[in-house]
């Protein structure tokens, strides 16, 4: 991941812990935890995303070094 991902995905993951908490609490009327929760739901997603993509970076790299391997 570049620096710029990785400050995303931590700004997006804080962001939807506060969301959590928000919500945990009970503080906030319905209208607001309807809002919180779809912010909290576009926020997942991002995560995810990004998630799925580091992942699908570690496989390539790692089959690389798997090609590396039986080459010598």
């Amino acid at each position: 991941m570049t620096g710029k991902t990785d400050k995303d995905f931590e700004t997006s993951l804080t962001k939807l812990e506060q969301i959590v908490r928000e919500l945990e609490s009970g503080d906030t009327s319905l209208n607001e935890s309807l809002t919180r929760f779809e912010q909290g739901i576009d926020l997942y997603k991002q995560c995810r995303q990004t998630l799925e993509a580091a992942e699908k970076k570690i496989k390539i790299l790692s089959d690389s070094l798997k090609e590396i391997d039986y080459k010598e």
